[in-house]
């Protein structure tokens, strides 16, 4: 079993969260918050770059506030997702080839337009509590396994 580690930051301004709209690839089509692989550097590293390359602005303060596990029935990979909450941040969202930002009040996130796990965890993101997430996902994407618990720590 192979892990692949991943990154994903939600800027946070309560009441309203950032997200982006995914143009291309895994995701496509769907809102969720910004982020992508980490390569040769930290997670953290890797969500300040991902988050400036998806959406153009500089993250200050990032929290870590979650871990979230993936696997695809049949496939030997399972995605690790570094999951960050920064509320502040330098720039202006603009949108990219891979992502289109978009201001959602707390309480019209598009969690119908979003992966099926997130209804799951993003509760607790938005409380500030700590989350470790697991998920199996069938070919299609549809999600068919989920374990979610609090994490004092992570």
């Amino acid at each position: 079993m192979k892990t692949i580690p991943m990154t994903l930051c939600f800027i946070d301004q309560h009441p309203r969260i950032l997200l982006g709209m995914k143009k291309r690839g895994l995701g496509k089509d769907k809102w969720n918050g910004f982020g992508g692989k980490v390569e040769i550097e930290t997670a953290e590293d890797a969500v300040r770059r991902e988050v400036a390359e998806e959406c153009g602005v500089v993250v200050k303060d990032l929290e870590k506030v979650g871990i979230l596990d993936f696997a695809w029935q049949g496939n030997p990979e399972t995605l690790q997702v570094h999951v960050f909450k920064a509320g502040s941040f330098s720039g202006e969202p603009v949108e990219t080839e891979e992502m289109k930002p978009k201001w959602f009040f707390a309480d019209e996130i598009p969690f119908s337009d979003m992966w099926q796990d997130d209804v799951y965890w993003m509760p607790m993101l938005l409380s500030g509590r700590k989350f470790h997430g697991r998920f199996v996902l069938d070919g299609d994407n549809q999600l068919i396994e989920k374990e979610i618990e609090e994490l004092e720590t992570i």
